[in-house]
């Protein structure tokens, strides 16, 4: 192994390790503050109150099921119908979201696996989509950067599946998917299998053209891209944003919640007014 591979391997390495620990300590606060909660609760409320922890927990360490449902069980219906909802009707070329003519661009540097991924994705993102990208005024465009895969080669091909899906418009079609049936961290759910699964539950998606596609060397040169300029940018986890006027130079975006999107609108309010 040269030098080069053996830094780039260590800056993996550490990005992934940072992320699991600014994880930890999320789910750390978390659990404090839902401590505190209960120390303070009276005797009457006390069982509603665990009851709101339990869920609070559920969706803060939820990382899904090992397997995505099947296609055209009840479940994998409702989650293509869902992802149909929030992104039907708004163009998609490649890894962007929304008109190109978008006067604002946001990137989103995100790894599938990463479950802080996913609570922005479920969070703060459909608000979004639907106030600025379904108006015409913000494109998004996904980045990325492996933060919580552990094996490089099973996170270029989790991507490289995502990729392919763009060639036909439906790369966020795949990614909405992916993040709404994300397994458990470290459980190895990513298969053939797994990623063939999703992409059976994408309306119109050409399976044959898909798997075709993710043999193209281009899209393992865009993750090497998009980890070049993630680094340059100094990003260490994911999710990371970088927001400007689109064909601009873009700049770090620091958000305070992955929930509350009014953050994320303020930063697209001030490109817009300048």
């Amino acid at each position: 192994m040269s030098q080069i591979e053996g830094d780039e391997e260590l800056t993996r390495k550490q990005r992934r390790e940072q992320a699991r620990a600014e994880r930890k300590a999320m789910e750390e606060a978390e659990a404090a503050d839902a401590a505190r909660r209960r120390r303070l609760t009276r005797l009457g409320v006390v069982v509603a109150v665990v009851v709101a922890a339990v869920v609070v927990i559920l969706i803060a360490t939820s990382g899904g099921g090992s397997s995505p449902p099947k296609p055209g069980t009840k479940q994998a219906n409702n989650v293509t119908k869902e992802v149909s909802t929030l992104l039907g009707g708004i163009p998609q070329s490649g890894n962007s979201l929304g008109s190109p003519n978008a006067p604002v661009t946001l990137q989103y540097y995100g790894d599938l696996e990463c479950p802080i991924c996913q609570k922005f994705t479920l969070g703060a993102l459909a608000p979004l989509i639907q106030r600025w990208v379904r108006t015409g005024k913000l494109r998004i465009e996904y980045r990325n950067l492996e933060t919580a895969t552990r094996e490089p080669e099973t996170f270029k091909v989790q991507q490289v599946a995502a990729l392919a899906a763009g060639k036909q418009g439906k790369m966020w079609d795949y990614l909405e998917t992916f993040y709404r049936e994300q397994g458990a961290e470290d459980s190895g759910y990513v298969t053939e299998q797994y990623l063939h699964s999703l992409a059976a539950q994408i309306p119109g998606l050409d399976i044959a053209k898909w798997t075709k596609d993710r043999s193209n060397p281009a899209y393992a040169n865009e993750i090497e891209s998009d980890a070049q300029a993630a680094n340059a940018h100094n990003f260490t986890g994911t999710p990371s944003f970088l927001i400007g006027h689109t064909g601009g130079a873009p700049k770090r975006l620091e958000y305070t919640s992955l929930d509350d999107p009014t953050g994320f609108s303020e930063a697209i309010e001030q490109q817009l007014k300048s």
